[in-house]
């Protein structure tokens, strides 16, 4: 799938959204993506999941592994995607969720075997920070991240995850600090997608 035709996908569910927004990352932009309008239809779920596995079928992955909420459908797709192991079972996808605190964590009997080679996948980045707390609490557990995929990059192909990353498609968007933001100088109120939250005077 060439990176033009996924954005031609994405626009065409009205997956990238323009406006005022306020990001996970607290990060203030003119533009979101939202994939949940895409991943929504089945067909075009696994589309996109078996073309991002296109990237990593020679690393013999052993699980993948994606950050909830927004990751759980690429990484079940891509996994989905994958070949199988050696033995001819299939690639798990398996995800890590906040806790109580916040905090990311592996739950619901997952598992990640000691040296396990693990493919993180995620739905967009934007600063990476999910994709890395999920590195990390992989990592922790044992595994090993071998490489990381995502959908969409809005870094503008700048992000560093020190490992082999790739995303279907490239995004160039300009992305604000609170304090930097010319959208709420201009008197514009960020909207935080996902949520009825807007936050007054952002």
């Amino acid at each position: 799938m060439e990176p033009e035709a996924v954005l031609r996908l994405f626009e065409s569910v009205g997956a990238i959204r323009h406006g005022h927004f306020e990001l996970t990352s607290g990060l203030h932009s003119e533009a979101y993506v939202q994939c949940a309008l895409v991943l929504q239809y089945p067909k075009y779920a696994e589309q996109l999941g078996r073309a991002l596995a296109t990237f990593f079928r020679d690393l013999r992955i052993g699980a993948v592994a994606s950050p909830a909420l927004g990751g759980v459908l690429v990484g079940h797709e891509v996994a989905r995607a994958l070949p199988p192991h050696p033995d001819g079972t299939p690639v798990p996808a398996i995800f890590v969720e906040r806790d109580a605190n916040g905090i990311l964590t592996l739950r619901r009997g997952f598992r990640v075997a000691p040296g396990e080679r693990i493919l993180v996948v995620e739905d967009v980045w934007t600063t990476g920070g999910s994709t890395r707390e999920t590195m990390h609490v992989v990592e922790q557990a044992g595994g090993r991240v071998v490489a990381a995929g995502a959908l969409i990059d809005r870094s503008g192909g700048r992000l560093d995850l020190s490992v082999p990353a790739r995303a279907l498609a490239t995004l160039e968007v300009e992305n604000y600090n609170l304090a930097e933001c010319p959208l709420c100088r201009a008197g514009s109120v960020a909207v935080k997608p996902g949520s009825h939250f807007v936050r007054a005077g952002a």
